[in-house]
């Protein structure tokens, strides 16, 4: 069984959750390494609020920032997401399992014979009770007094 580290998941799904962190990982996936200025480039926001993504990004793990001079440099490190994938893969079998059963049990229900009729059910008398244990009310009068107004 693999383990995991709960507190490292935790971390990866909430920084995964947020859109903008998604479409800054996946800006870093199509290149090695990119500066903050060229990542944060196409968000309409400011370069704190990006670097406070990276700081999210860079506690999960998902990223790693190197420094060269003035110019901070992100890459995208998997190792997170692949701890998580494995996680989901366990849910992705328990689906693929209960989704093969059905099918499984759809094509068996298509053999049978389609000219065989489903049991008629008995037609229903007005003087019969419901064989429901609930007890049916009955609608208002529809001449019935109106109630108590509020005036002011």
């Amino acid at each position: 069984m693999v383990k995991f580290s709960e507190e490292a998941l935790d971390r990866t799904f909430a920084a995964l959750a947020d859109p903008t962190r998604r479409a800054l990982l996946a800006r870093l996936g199509k290149r090695d390494s990119v500066s903050v200025s060229e990542l944060a480039q196409p968000f309409a926001m400011s370069l704190p609020a990006i670097m406070k993504h990276l700081d999210v990004l860079s506690d999960a793990g998902l990223i790693a920032r190197a420094k060269t001079g003035r110019i901070v440099a992100c890459r995208l490190t998997a190792a997170p997401m692949e701890q998580a994938m494995d996680w989901l893969n366990r849910y992705q079998r328990f689906w693929s399992d209960n989704l093969d059963r059905l099918a499984a049990f759809v094509e068996e229900e298509d053999k049978w014979p389609s000219n065989q009729a489903l049991p008629a059910m008995p037609a229903s008398s007005p003087d019969r009770a419901s064989p429901s244990s609930a007890g049916s009310t009955q609608a208002p009068n529809k001449s019935m007094r109106r109630g108590p107004t509020r005036k002011k």
